[in-house]
């Protein structure tokens, strides 16, 4: 997928993730619980690749293939179990980053470009 018009949509993806735990009778182990508890678990995973790097190493993480590899595999079971657990409860994830997005506009106030 070279283009963005060749990313699938976040639907699509929800659906597959629904499709592919049902093809495997799992939707019995998809309470929001348990998924809010893999959730953390793949987060976990993603942060124990950082764990012992310096600020300069972890800038680097991409560089190396095997490494990369692992970053990205972590990224995508976080992303996941994210869809998965506002798929169960109904949530739809865009509208509720945006809203997030909206209220923290409001909170955290432009920092003044002339105090840099």
């Amino acid at each position: 997928m070279t283009e963005e018009t060749d990313a699938p949509d976040l639907a699509a993806l929800q659906r597959r993730l629904a499709s592919f735990a049902a093809a495997r009778n799992w939707q019995p182990f998809h309470t929001p619980k348990n998924l809010a508890a893999a959730l953390s678990v793949e987060a976990a995973e993603l942060l124990e690749i950082f764990q012992w790097l310096t600020p300069e190493q972890a800038a680097e993480v991409m560089a190396d293939d095997g490494t990369a590899h692992r970053v990205r595999d972590e990224v995508a079971d976080v992303l996941a179990y994210l869809l998965q657990f506002c798929e169960v409860l109904g949530i739809d994830v865009l509208a509720t980053l945006a809203a997030k997005i909206d209220r923290n506009e409001l909170r955290f106030p432009r920092a003044d470009p002339s105090s840099g």
